[in-house]
């Protein structure tokens, strides 16, 4: 058993060699993006309303929201960045859009 402790870096747990969540979640990454390209910028400006909606569901304080509409070819593209006050509502939030 001392030779799986031994093995064990700085950032895991000597118990079971698991990975301490303060290794993977470091409040480092606390933005997520979202890029789609639409037909019809109604359709743009209603996927933006429905996104907010689910980063307003998981902030814990006010999450700013920047937003970009772009004229395509074949529409509108819309560019978006939802930026939290933590990591783990990043995590909550793109979750919840798969």
């Amino acid at each position: 058993m001392t030779e799986a402790i031994n093995r064990c870096n700085a950032s895991e747990t000597a118990a079971c060699c698991c990975v301490d969540v303060g290794t993977i979640m470091d409040n480092t990454d606390c933005t997520a993006s979202y890029s789609q390209e639409f037909e019809r910028r109604e359709q743009a400006e209603a996927m933006l309303r429905t996104l907010t909606d689910k980063a307003r569901a998981v902030e814990s304080e006010p999450c700013l929201i920047e937003s970009r509409f772009s004229e395509t070819p074949a529409g509108v593209k819309l560019d978006c960045e939802f930026t939290f006050s933590c990591q783990a509502e990043t995590m909550i939030f793109q979750l919840g859009l798969r």
